[in-house]
């Protein structure tokens, strides 16, 4: 019988933290040392790589057009973050790293929205002709900014992100 595959089959959370801890001491001995912190490893680099692209594949992020940007900034956060990573304390790198990138992901999609809203914003302060106010009141009727309610995130939506990361990482474990 086939053992089922589970979510996160494509890194061995096993072979990941080993890596880790590994690096963790190449670190520990640079610091020691005075020496500059060693970079990452090759095999820890696709770690990182893997984790952003199929974290970006979720529902929640798969059809923004700046997904690339929002998997390199979660790379990124990885990479600045990696050393903070303790072994003794979690043996579970996939998770750690997967709510590093999590949330970087959360950061660019609001940085994107705050860039749509100023360019929304500039070009109705710049419509000297008025074609894009006819525009916009022929497909957006009323008095009110329908952008306003877009762009904000609310105590509730970041509480709803919370409760699903929380369940998403209880299914992510693998020890």
């Amino acid at each position: 019988m086939k053992k089922k595959k589970s979510k996160n089959d494509y890194i061995d959370n096993k072979v990941f933290y080993q890596a880790m801890t590994e690096w963790k001491k190449q670190v520990n001995d640079a610091e020691n040392a005075d020496e500059p912190q060693p970079p990452v490893t090759d095999y820890i680099g696709q770690c990182f790589l893997d984790i952003a692209t199929h974290l970006s594949y979720r529902p929640n992020f798969i059809n923004y057009p700046y997904r690339e940007e929002m998997i390199s900034d979660g790379i990124e956060n990885c990479v600045m973050y990696a050393s903070n990573f303790d072994p003794e304390k979690s043996k579970n790198p996939f998770s750690y790293f997967t709510q590093i990138i999590y949330y970087a992901f959360l950061r660019r999609i609001q940085k994107e929205k705050k860039q749509a809203y100023v360019k929304y914003k500039m070009t109705m302060e710049n419509d000297t002709t008025g074609d894009f106010s006819k525009w916009f009141k022929n497909y957006f009727e009323g008095d009110k900014d329908p952008y306003k309610e877009l762009f904000s995130i609310s105590e509730s939506d970041i509480t709803k992100f919370e409760k699903g990361n929380k369940k998403d990482n209880e299914d992510c474990d693998t020890e």
